[in-house]
């Protein structure tokens, strides 16, 4: 019993969470989440305001606009954009405190800044964890809906067809599409060749091959007026029929390229991906990678912006926090110009994707680190 109540004491006396944490980590989410209301509030009208004449023109159920289309934009905008609302929200309300004399009073209390720092850092780690994981695992299946409502109703561009198509579906085992229907999952004009220390043993052609979309396990397809020469020496044996049930190596998403494709992929699924279409040697990936890298990255950026946000706002001066909100949102937009640069730079300039995914990152820690040192003691 006595070991017990010295436990008690023990844990009341050293609360890992005092009072002063409670207070900024209920300040910093609350506004964090006061930041995204308004500023996403403002982009649903704006985006509604644009899109009046083609919902006018493609007449979507309401059902559809509400549902499909502005519940899945929300969550999606909301966490591209959430570096964004984190360096708000921590300008705003720390602008707040300091302007109140309230940080002056807890550093003249024998709070240093780094133990202030604290529950900042413990609102970034659950603002982190919560952010990567609608990322990761949430908000791609939303954005597959998203962006069928958008083919339908709004662009009716997008890609459901391919040319002249031609993978490694295996080691040795290349196949050829000469056109592919994305719509009904058909190719015309197939063939798969087979070859063994460089030399060609097995042809398989079809007229049209048909992707089995119902099967429970993945890889079926149906090819028809199907032939295959299957090699020996030089002898040639030759079977041919109308139909046949084969696994082949590829599936549609291999075959055609939709703008935005890797936005509708979870990241173990963007991982499998990647790792498949680099053992078929495909050059295809770039965007795939700097995507899996960015979710990662994007998560980690509330901790570098928490600590340039509190760093410039801890300080009470003159002028209230229009300055502060001001320099908050050049730095913001200036972060995520740099993840648009760098990703095209990674697609198009053949930058590595992990760098380009992370050159924002290690660019701003080098800025957070002059404004912590900087920053009132």
């Amino acid at each position: 019993m006595i070991r017990k109540a010295e436990l008690i004491n023990w844990v009341k006396n050293n609360k890992p969470i005092k009072i002063l944490d409670w207070y900024i980590i209920k300040k910093f989410i609350g506004t964090y989440f006061f930041s995204i209301l308004l500023i996403i509030s403002i982009a649903i009208v704006f985006d509604i305001n644009e899109n009046l004449e083609k919902f006018a023109q493609y007449h979507p159920p309401l059902k559809a606009i509400v549902f499909d289309y502005y519940a899945n934009f929300v969550p999606y905008y909301t966490n591209l954009f959430s570096p964004l609302f984190v360096f708000i929200a921590v300008i705003f309300f720390t602008s707040k405190l300091a302007g109140n004399s309230e940080i002056i009073s807890m550093l003249a209390a024998g709070v240093s800044f780094k133990r202030l720092m604290r529950p900042y850092m413990i609102a970034c780690v659950i603002i982190s964890l919560v952010t990567f994981y609608l990322g990761a695992y949430v908000i791609p299946h939303g954005t597959v809906i998203r962006q069928n409502f958008e083919t339908i109703y709004k662009n009716k561009k997008r890609n459901t067809a391919a040319e002249n198509v031609q993978l490694q579906v295996g080691k040795g085992v290349i196949a050829y599409i000469q056109h592919y229907d994305n719509n009904i999952k058909r190719g015309y004009g197939f063939c798969l060749d087979k070859l063994e220390d460089k030399k060609l043993v097995s042809h398989l052609t079809a007229t049209e091959v048909q992707y089995d979309t119902i099967s429970d396990t993945k890889y079926n397809w149906k090819v028809y007026n199907w032939k295959i020469r299957t090699l020996k020496g030089l002898k040639e044996h030759i079977v041919s029929g109308m139909e046949k049930d084969t696994v082949i190596h590829m599936e549609p998403t291999d075959l055609v390229y939709s703008k935005g494709q890797q936005e509708t992929l979870t990241s173990p699924q963007l991982k499998e991906y990647i790792e498949k279409q680099k053992e078929r040697g495909s050059g295809n990936v770039v965007q795939y990678e700097v995507e899996y890298h960015k979710r990662i990255a994007s998560s980690l950026a509330s901790f570098i912006l928490t600590t340039i946000g509190l760093s410039l706002s801890a300080r009470k001066r003159k002028g209230g926090m229009g300055m502060y909100l001001g320099m908050g949102l050049a730095l913001s937009f200036g972060y995520i110009m740099l993840q648009t640069i760098s990703a095209t730079f990674a697609i198009k300039g053949g930058l590595p994707a992990m760098l380009a995914a992370w050159i924002p990152n290690l660019i701003f820690i080098i800025v957070a680190y002059f404004c912590y040192k900087n920053a009132p003691n």
